[in-house]
């Protein structure tokens, strides 16, 4: 195929977020593994002030579709989305508005329990209520809630900010984290379990999605799979297929689909739940752009159904073409 013929496209990194250094190594696996008899890839960095080193119009100019490889703030929660469907750009992954509400713990959590699913209560605080009521709000928690406490920032991905708290003390140092990088908190009751996730992919459409085999994840030092747990490979095993039985593993991935068509998720996805000691099924959040290097939960996943990482960016890029 000739250079003029290949699919121009443009990988975006970086951004204004906790997570801009692991967008650049997101973003340069995608580089590396693209197909380069189709495709024709380049790297389009954005800045962690937001700056753009060329302007959108001009990318749409020399592009014929976006990957977007950024997560958290920006590149996750609708707000490069919205750039790009302004200027009518075809990207990877879902919309402007699915974005944002996936990345709004709080309202997601809101909708699933109106659908029925398992989620943990939760409470919404805004960095300007709090400073002034911090006793009156840990009452008010330990009151509804029994001890520990989850907390962590509304709208960051990636595990920033959260903590599990036992008593007064604790709670108020893991606010002050966790407004350290957000604005708004949720304060979440603790759900005791084994950590899984399963992810999503689909062609572009709602009824094509499907999924894969769940990954049970079992954090080596930390109590749960944090930051660290994520990014460190050795700070965590992550076991594919996870360890239950046929009938519940069925379970988790019909709520991993579920959610993914509720909400009009496109591409890929990954819910992150909770399994208790009863095999119920607490869904914690869904991850609209999830890590997307070759060893990051969802492609090793896709792999052990047969996907390889090559095959996984091509679909990926080909459901930015289809309407959703």
């Amino acid at each position: 195929m000739s250079e003029n013929k290949k699919i121009k496209v443009a990988i975006l990194v970086g951004g204004p977020s906790q997570e801009h250094d692991v967008s650049l190594k997101s973003g340069a696996q995608v580089l590396e593994f693209l197909d380069k008899e189709i495709y024709s890839p380049f790297i389009v960095t954005i800045g962690r002030e937001g700056e753009w080193p060329i302007s959108p119009q001009k990318l749409k100019s020399q592009s014929d579709v976006a990957f977007i490889a950024m997560h958290g703030t920006y590149g996750e929660d609708g707000q490069i989305q919205s750039i790009l469907e302004e200027i009518k750009l075809p990207y990877t992954g879902s919309n402007s508005l699915t974005s944002a509400l996936a990345m709004n713990k709080f309202l997601l959590l809101r909708l699933l329990k109106h659908h029925k699913f398992y989620v943990p209560l939760s409470f919404h605080i805004h960095k300007n209520d709090w400073k002034n009521k911090l006793h009156d709000s840990f009452q008010t928690m330990a009151h509804y809630l029994p001890l520990p406490l989850v907390i962590k920032p509304n709208n960051q991905g990636s595990s920033f900010g959260i903590t599990i708290v036992k008593n007064e003390k604790e709670f108020k140092e893991a606010l002050q984290n966790a407004f350290n990088v957000s604005n708004e908190v949720i304060v979440q009751q603790f759900i005791k379990g084994r950590e899984v996730t399963c992810g999503v992919l689909d062609h572009g459409w709602g009824r094509s999605a499907y999924s894969l085999l769940p990954t049970e994840i079992v954090p080596k030092k930390s109590s749960f799979f944090d930051f660290d747990s994520k990014y460190n490979p050795e700070a965590a095993y992550e076991i594919t297929p996870a360890r239950f039985p046929a009938p519940l593993l069925k379970h988790i991935q019909e709520t991993a689909l579920r959610i993914h068509r509720l909400i009009n998720a496109r591409g890929f996805s990954r819910t992150d739940m909770i399994i208790t000691p009863k095999g119920e099924i607490y869904v914690l959040e869904i991850n609209t752009i999830p890590g997307i290097t070759k060893n990051s939960l969802l492609p090793k996943a896709a792999k052990e159904s047969g996907i390889e990482f090559n095959m996984f960016l091509h679909n990926l890029i080909n459901s930015a073409f289809s309407k959703n």
